[in-house]
């Protein structure tokens, strides 16, 4: 298996491997109705704003997992805001509130309702990542290469820190990340946000 840059037609696999470990690393195709909801929030928004910072795990000229990043995210989060989410908002409604959502129409209040990043943790981690591999690429080196060859973009680039979330009861995805260099900064509603300096000079928390 090798790296590569994203292409345009890889947008279908690559929203079918985020589906296939969208359940905190398992497949979540029974979870959800709309199988491109999971790809619309999490994978589509990086293809289309910040192609040069998606990467992918190739065998044989298909995908088996995926990295990507935005280099500011509070920069992303209004793009985003003026590019992607308005024709998602004409295609998926917000949900009502005042009763039980499904696990679509929680997705459609997020598309609805995007929750900031914290201006604290994007001043000092102003980059962010997700990285999800097939079980076939799992537990041989290849999320820590995928994850290493978007760090060293982004350092090439100047960018001085990067931060992601996590669940914070996924105990294996904590460790996997802390064992790149990643360190708690913050925990907000059962997620753990994980921050690494990327250039010397950059504060720890």
């Amino acid at each position: 298996m090798f790296i590569r840059p994203a292409r345009v037609d890889d947008r279908d696999r690559l929203y079918e491997v985020c589906l296939r470990t969208g359940a905190s690393g398992r497949d979540a195709t029974a979870i959800f109705a709309d199988p491109c909801l999971l790809g619309h929030v999490y994978v589509g928004p990086y293809l289309a704003l910040e192609p040069d910072l998606a990467f992918v795990l190739d065998e044989d000229g298909e995908a088996m997992g995926y990295v990507l990043g935005a280099r500011d995210t509070v920069d992303f989060e209004r793009r985003c805001e003026r590019e992607w989410w308005p024709p998602l908002r004409e295609r998926y409604a917000d949900p009502a509130a005042g009763r039980s959502w499904t696990p679509d129409e929680r997705l459609c209040h997020m598309l609805h309702h995007p929750v900031p990043t914290d201006p604290a943790v994007a001043a000092d981690y102003p980059a962010h990542l997700h990285v999800d591999l097939l079980p076939r690429a799992q537990g041989s080196g290849h999320g820590r290469r995928l994850v290493e060859h978007l760090l060293s973009r982004l350092r090439a680039m100047g960018v001085h820190g990067i931060h992601l979330g996590v669940d914070a009861d996924n105990e294996g995805a904590v460790g996997f990340y802390r064992h790149l260099g990643m360190r708690p900064v913050r925990q907000e509603a059962g997620a753990l946000i994980l921050g690494m300096p990327l250039t010397p000079g950059t504060p720890e928390h």
